[in-house]
Formats: C-alpha cells, structure tokens, sequence
C-alpha cells in the first residue's frame, strides 16, 4: 500500500501536470469519434452502472461522467474511472488508444479488469498521465508502449510480470514512474526520468542487479525501490546537494559502508532496513532537520551514534537490530 507520503507527492505532481487544463463547459458538442471509441469501452468493460450516463447520440462533454473535454475542440483529453463494477475478467479496452486527444488516463480499484496493456496505446502520443492502479492486470509491459510526450507512467498494485522495458527511457518528458507492488523482474533500466521533479516507484517486486548510476543525478524528489532483490552500492545515490525527500532501500540486499554518506540534507523519508550495510551510523544525520522517518534497522551497523542537533528527533527504534549500535537512544558504550 502506498505510504501517505507517496500518495501526496503523486497527487501535488497531478496538480502540477494538469494545471493549464480546462474544466469543462458545455459550448461543444464532442467529437464523433471519441464518443464511438467511448461507447466502446464502455462495451468491453461490460456497460458497468458507474458509465450509465454514456449514453448514445448525446453531447458527451456536457452530460457523461468520468471525463474531460476540451472546450474548443469537443476532444476528449482525461477520463477516470474509479471503483467501477467490471464484468470479471474484462480486458484492458483497446479503444483507449482511439482517443488520440486524450492526456490523461487513470483507471483504479477494479479488480475485474485483467489483460495486459494493448498495443493500440502505443497511438496516445499525447498522453501525459497514465495510471491503472489497484486492478488485476497481468502479462508484461510491452516494449511498444513508448508514446512521446508521456510524463507520468503509473501502474501500481497490479499483477504485471516481465522486464521494465528500456525503451521507456527514450521517452524524453517522463518525470512520475510509479510500477510498485506488482511482479516485476530484471534490472532498473538507466535514465527512465527525465526534467524535473522526478519520482521513481519501484517497489515490491523482483528486482535484481543495482541500481543504475543515472539515478543519481539529476532533480530526483523521490527513490523507493524498497522489497526487491537489489545488490551493490547506491552510494551514489547520497548527494548533499540534491533535492531528494524520500529514499527508500528498504529489504534488499545492498551491502556497502555507510559511515561517510553526505545525506541529501532536504532529506524526509528515509528507510534503509534489511539490508547488509557496514559501518556506523553516518554524521551527516545531524544536519537533516526536515527528516521525520528514519530506518536503519536490520543491518550490520556498529559503533557510537552521533549525538546533537538534529540527531534528538530520532529514537531507538530507528536503530535496532543491528551489529553493535550503542550510544544514546541506545545503551550505552562499554569503552575499553
């Protein structure tokens, strides 16, 4: 499940993506074609009760739910459907990609809904925001899906197995990659983000390899690659300057020391748990007074933890289970 943290950052990145929009007035009969591709969606997804209001022969801008027209053209550019009562088993609509307007896609908690992604998605050359969240999708990310302008790629909670395709990488204006808790396997491709505000979501899956060192440049606001089977040393990753507010490494099999870490100082999420790290307890904590979660539990660290400023915001739970931590929030040191 996401964390509160991930859940306000997508939502802030949503508002920023689509701030230019238009809501919707009523000064436009919508576009024929878009009300037949909808119309066929509403079909695959077995005429749900939550889309009774798609009804033919009528202004789909003025009166359906669900979605967003453009108020000069009558074309359809965001449609979201939540929580809707699919037939089981229903596919994926290849009529998505018959909206060739559309910018926005964001189909959540339908269970029912399976298949992969068709490759008809491939024609959403506008697309800036997908997001098929809390479904039962299955089967790989197919290579095709490489639309130009897509920002935001945002699968969580499915079933998808397979490689992240490389290809996503060539897609040079994706900033949100959300592929969390599915079945995913392979390595992280490099340079998936691109521009600023990035986020990277890849956790609870089966991840193998490192960490590409592209992730360790740019303006990263978060890394959760937590719950896979990653090895190396990300200490690339741990930058003074950069903007990074959430890192989470959490449950891998990272092995590296991490006693002289420059932890990025915007730093407020940080979870290093179940890991094989070495060394002790880094001093650039002190300096990180906007952190407010702070997990290095389930390591090999050993040694005194620092003491002062920032440091009295944490208490012993961050450290536990450990080789030989000690100082406070922990027992004392036994000194020779």
């Amino acid at each position: 499940m996401s964390s509160p943290f991930l859940s306000s950052a997508f939502f802030f990145f949503l508002f920023f993506l689509t701030s230019s929009f238009t809501l919707p007035v009523a000064s436009i009969d919508c576009n024929n074609g878009d009300r037949e591709a909808l119309l066929k969606i509403k079909a695959a997804l077995g005429n749900p009760p939550q889309l009774s209001s798609w009804i033919p022969a009528t202004n789909c801008c003025a009166s359906w739910d669900n979605l967003y027209c453009d108020t000069d053209t009558g074309r359809v550019y965001n449609v979201y459907i939540y929580s809707a009562d699919v037939s089981p088993g229903a596919a994926l609509p290849a009529a998505f990609g018959d909206l060739s307007a559309l910018e926005s896609l964001s189909l959540q908690d339908m269970p029912g809904l399976t298949g992969p992604i068709p490759p008809s998605f491939a024609k959403l050359s506008r697309l800036y925001l997908l997001s098929i969240s809390n479904t039962s999708v299955s089967g790989a990310i197919p290579g095709f899906l490489t639309t130009t302008n897509l920002s935001a790629l945002v699968l969580p909670n499915n079933k998808l197995s397979g490689p992240i395709p490389r290809a996503l990488s060539r897609l040079p204006y994706l900033r949100y990659v959300d592929l969390s808790n599915n079945e995913l396997s392979g390595a992280i491709p490099p340079g998936l983000l691109h521009g600023d505000y990035q986020f990277l979501i890849l956790s609870g899956n089966r991840l193998t390899g490192e960490i590409p060192k592209s992730y360790g440049e740019g303006d990263v606001n978060t890394i959760d690659v937590g719950r896979n089977r990653l090895t190396g040393n990300p200490a690339f990753l741990f930058n003074r300057t950069r903007p990074t507010k959430k890192l989470d490494l959490s449950w891998n099999e990272l092995d590296f020391d991490i006693t002289r870490a420059e932890l990025p100082w915007q730093l407020e999420y940080l979870d290093l748990s179940h890991n094989r790290i070495r060394g002790g307890v880094p001093k650039s904590l002190k300096d990180l007074y906007q952190l407010l979660v702070l997990n290095l539990t389930y390591n090999q660290l050993c040694g005194e933890i620092p003491t002062g400023r920032a440091m009295t915001r944490h208490s012993a739970d961050s450290y536990l289970h450990n080789k030989c931590l000690c100082g406070t929030p922990l027992p004392p040191c036994r000194h020779r």
